[in-house]
């Protein structure tokens, strides 16, 4: 059955019309029927099972049947902070860290960062990502979409009130089982494709992060929030 996000409010037992976008996807792309079912959620939790019951070439309705309240979210609740990097690899990290169940996602410059947005981009590129993540949800079968925070620096995320287990990244330090005290709140800090400096490692160790090396390799910035968060999912389960 398709899934959709759609931006509506969500009541059993109504008929709404589809947004634009909805339509697009479904009835134009798909070519959906009068009494094709699909499944639509608007990111505050849950999901509804609808059936399509009026199509015309430039509108749709359908009714809602029912509401499953499974959000298929993972046992912990993991804040990503990303070095941005250019190209498909940001896409790349954003899209597979939704697929594995990241919570929010804050975009982070640094010492190395490949990219520095200007503000008349600024909200493109953003929206841009935040749609990476929507599409990730309707794939994966995650009911809460990610929020992708605006880019702000290294230094001044540090300064955050984060969750109260903080893990950075750090290829080529004394390994350590960094989880095995961890708590269900866990910002998790990944460089650029530089790296972070050693000044910034110090920088995140002196605000709680505690060093995590992940094997002998050195993993690629798109590569690293995969890896780290498939073994959250192993390591943190219910």
């Amino acid at each position: 059955m398709p899934r959709f996000f759609i931006e509506a409010d969500l009541t059993v037992d109504t008929v709404i019309e589809l947004t634009e976008t909805v339509f697009h996807h479904w009835v134009k792309v798909l070519r959906a029927q009068v009494g094709e079912k699909a499944t639509l959620f608007n990111g505050q939790g849950g999901e509804f099972e609808v059936e399509l019951t009026e199509a015309s070439k430039k509108s749709a309705s359908v009714k809602i049947i029912s509401f499953n309240p499974d959000n298929r979210t993972p046992a912990f609740k993991a804040l990503l902070g990303q070095v941005m990097s250019k190209g498909d690899r940001m896409d790349y990290a954003i899209q597979k860290a939704v697929e594995l169940g990241v919570a929010e996602i804050q975009l982070l410059t640094s010492e190395r960062c490949e990219m520095r947005l200007k503000y008349d981009r600024d909200q493109k590129k953003i929206d841009h990502w935040q749609g990476i993540a929507i599409a990730a949800c309707e794939q994966c079968g995650m009911n809460v979409v990610p929020k992708i925070h605006a880019p702000i620096s290294l230094e001044a995320w540090l300064a955050y009130d984060l969750p109260e287990t903080k893990l950075v990244l750090a290829p080529n330090k004394d390994e350590t089982d960094v989880l095995a005290d961890a708590s269900l709140k866990i910002a998790l800090l990944i460089g650029p494709e530089g790296g972070l400096s050693e000044a910034e490692i110090q920088q995140s160790n002196s605000a709680g992060f505690k060093n995590w090396c992940i094997g002998s390799r050195v993993l690629r910035t798109e590569t690293a929030p995969i890896v780290a968060l498939s073994i959250l999912n192993y390591r943190l389960k219910a």
